[in-house]
């Protein structure tokens, strides 16, 4: 009995050091730079379907809209949001569960393209290049399906789509879509879990800066935000085949980027959405992982601009 007492004593000591060192990681976690001003950029807000989203827009010409990935915000474009607007009306926004926007309990894959037409209202672009990366690339891509009139071209850059079901997501996306994850967001160690997924998508230490890290634990910290990630996992459960069945009704010029070494979403993923939308174009980005917007964003830039101008905008 006594050995038994001793190990318990010493199971919750190592946990207790343990819950400390996590705790005394996050306060020493740094504070988010103003990188948007160092860009040139102001962060606006605007209401959509009742919810508050951040967003920018910078440039003339002919619009683009950027959306970002699971876990992200428009942070993740502002490496080339700058050589699109010299040509271009560039739109970031955070989706709704995500950045700086609002985080509705009651969150469904179906806000996501909602908000992205809602914020063209809003701003009153009728079409755009609508440019989307991971979950961002399912939400663009239903809404070139469905409302082809609001897309004048398409890009998804190692977009979800095929493999929403529980099983199928990545390791930090499930967990962060399970009561786990909510338990989790409570506990000290929240830097730290941020840290291995950056480390575990991006697959390159010297991309993983104070600024980075500070970017994405915003975001994470939100108030609302497990129980908005939640619901968005179940409500893929419930329609984990919408971005397959809005794929056919793309009518507007396609490029699909992915990088080659993405170790979220299979590259074979890449060729399913060029087969899926009539006319699409596949490039691949060599010695690049899951998001070549933050890995290698001049040549993505390079990609988007020579695809842009080869349809007229």
């Amino acid at each position: 009995m006594r050995r038994a007492l001793r190990a318990a004593a010493a199971a919750l000591a190592a946990i207790a050091l343990c819950a400390a060192g996590l705790a005394l990681y996050d306060r020493a976690a740094p504070a988010p730079e103003p990188c948007l001003e160092a860009a040139g950029l102001e962060a606006r807000f605007a209401v959509v379907g009742g919810h508050r989203l951040r967003f920018v827009r910078t440039g003339r010409g002919p619009s683009v809209v950027l959306v970002h990935g699971f876990g992200s915000s428009l942070y993740t474009w502002k490496d080339v949001i700058a050589g699109l607007a010299a040509d271009h009306d560039v739109v970031a926004l955070d989706l709704p569960g995500f950045g700086l926007s609002d985080r509705p309990p009651d969150l469904s894959i179906e806000e996501l393209p909602r908000a992205v037409v809602g914020l063209m209202d809003r701003l009153e672009i009728r079409s755009a290049a609508l440019v989307g990366s991971s979950m961002g690339g399912a939400a663009v891509a239903i809404v070139a399906g469905r409302r082809p009139e609001r897309a004048s071209a398409l890009v998804l850059v190692d977009a979800a789509g095929f493999h929403l079901g529980p099983g199928e997501r990545p390791f930090f996306v499930r967990l962060a879509m399970s009561p786990l994850g909510g338990l989790l967001s409570r506990l000290p160690g929240q830097r730290l879990f941020v840290e291995l997924a950056l480390r575990d998508v991006l697959r390159e230490p010297r991309l993983l800066t104070d600024e980075r890290v500070a970017e994405y634990l915003q975001g994470t910290r939100q108030p609302g935000s497990p129980a908005a990630i939640r619901s968005l996992g179940a409500s893929l459960e419930e329609r984990y085949g919408a971005v397959e069945d809005a794929l056919p009704g793309v009518r507007a010029p396609a490029l699909v980027v992915w990088g080659r070494d993405d170790g979220w979403i299979p590259v074979a993923d890449a060729e399913r959405f060029r087969a899926a939308i009539a006319g699409a174009r596949l490039v691949t980005i060599a010695g690049c992982g899951h998001l070549p917007q933050e890995q290698k964003p001049q040549e993505l830039l390079r990609v988007l601009l020579e695809f842009l101008s080869s349809v007229g905008l």
